[in-house]
């Protein structure tokens, strides 16, 4: 496929979409792990997403493996790879942190950043002197919308492809706002699961069918009888030792002695993992950059930019998380989606995607797309990095709490 042809296929067709089925590295049947989300209620275990859909014309039982938000993640991190190799020249936004000397941290750049081009991250960082968005730069993302979003095209492109918001522009939140216009998914299928039938509400609880198991033997035989206590200066054997807020604990709650063998409800087995990715050329055509001409450079770009996100995903693989590690079952080849709902099958390789990505930037060059020779480069402001180093001193003394606890 070469540029004008997926710019003809942006302006008349419907969408690409793919149904990918994926199993577990170990082997079809194997045990996997989906993320794990809070219980309703108090202390209620975390548990797995199920829902019914219907397939086949069968309601099944079906988990969440991945969510669409966090394949967007995953898909910029594939992006932000190719583009360090040196394989893509895709324009983006970095925060420099080397100067400030914390601890593990370097870089951030728009790929990493949760809320993109529009992060706190960025917001409180300078470009050059001023704060970003008080920048020339940072007043036109600011003042983007989708009648021209050619700011966000030129200066951070992934912005429009999966979604931002600046959610803390003008008019109380209502400022830039973009929808995604790529949609990625990877879903569990036909998974056993246990009905149990709720006696007060007559409800079911669905639970899965799969168990996790626990325990932990001490090398050094530290017994749960012993007596310790935990305080502001840490633990010790004695009251006042641990300091201030002393109180007795159990071996196990300072990391020593036994923990007794648990069984959790997680885990989970299924006949197959599905991966649906969709690229929407209609959510495409929403975007407008100033003329004809360079609405088709754009628009054509983007696709490229979805498809070479979702071909080097697929060629860096599906390890999700501890025991969620999946590879693809054959390889399912792209469908191209007609306005009248019928499909053609495409097929792309890699190596061609990326070919075609560099063409969609040469002829968006061409119409007049100004893009930056180098990544945009801010440094954090003083007052960002002294709520990191902060933070970093509190973990590391073991007084920061987690991140979750502030949600």
């Amino acid at each position: 496929m070469d540029a004008a042809t997926l710019a003809h296929l942006v302006a008349d067709d419907a969408a690409l979409r793919r149904r990918q089925r994926l199993q577990p590295v170990g082997g079809k049947g194997d045990k996997i792990f989906p993320p794990t989300y809070p219980g309703e209620g108090r202390n209620v275990p975390p548990r797995h997403v199920f829902e019914r859909r219907r397939i086949e014309n069968q309601d099944v039982w079906c988990v969440l493996v991945d969510s669409v938000q966090s394949q967007a993640n995953r898909l910029e991190e594939s992006l932000l790879a190719v583009t360090r190799e040196g394989a893509a020249d895709i324009p983006h936004v970095v925060v420099d942190f080397k100067e400030a000397r914390l601890f593990g941290l370097t870089e951030i750049t728009s790929f990493e950043a949760p809320h993109r081009v529009y992060d706190a991250i960025l917001r409180d960082s300078l470009l050059g002197t001023e704060p970003f968005m008080k920048s020339v730069v940072g007043k036109r993302l600011a003042q983007a919308r989708s009648e021209d979003a050619t700011a966000l095209l030129e200066v951070s492109p992934t912005a429009l492809l999966f979604g931002s918001w600046y959610s803390t522009g003008e008019g109380g939140g209502i400022g830039a706002k973009f929808a995604r216009c790529v949609v990625s998914e990877i879903t569990a299928i036909h998974a056993p699961v246990e009905e149990i039938p709720q006696q007060r509400t007559g409800e079911i609880e669905v639970r899965n069918a799969g168990r996790r198991t626990g325990s932990r033997i001490d090398p050094l035989g530290v017994l749960r009888q012993v007596e310790v206590f935990k305080g502001e200066s840490g633990w010790d054997v004695t009251s006042a030792g641990a300091g201030n807020k002393a109180k007795a604990v159990r071996p196990s709650e300072i990391n020593h002695g036994n923990i007794r063998p648990s069984v959790q409800s997680l885990g989970i087995t299924c006949d197959y993992v599905e991966h649906m990715f969709v690229l929407s050329f209609a959510a495409l055509r929403r975007l407008r950059f100033g003329s004809p001409e360079k609405d088709s450079a754009g628009r054509t770009l983007l696709a490229a930019l979805g498809l070479l996100a979702v071909a080097e995903q697929d060629a860096r693989g599906y390890a999700l998380r501890s025991r969620c590690d999946l590879v693809c079952e054959g390889r399912a080849p792209l469908e191209l989606v007609h306005a009248d709902g019928s499909a053609d099958t495409v097929t792309l390789e890699r190596e061609g995607v990326r070919a075609l990505f560099a063409e969609t930037r040469a002829i968006a060059e061409r119409a007049g797309f100004a893009f930056p020779t180098e990544p945009i480069r801010l440094t954090p402001q003083a007052k960002l990095v002294a709520i990191v180093r902060t933070s970093q001193e509190l973990a590391l003394s073991g007084e920061g709490g987690e991140a979750a606890d502030d949600q």
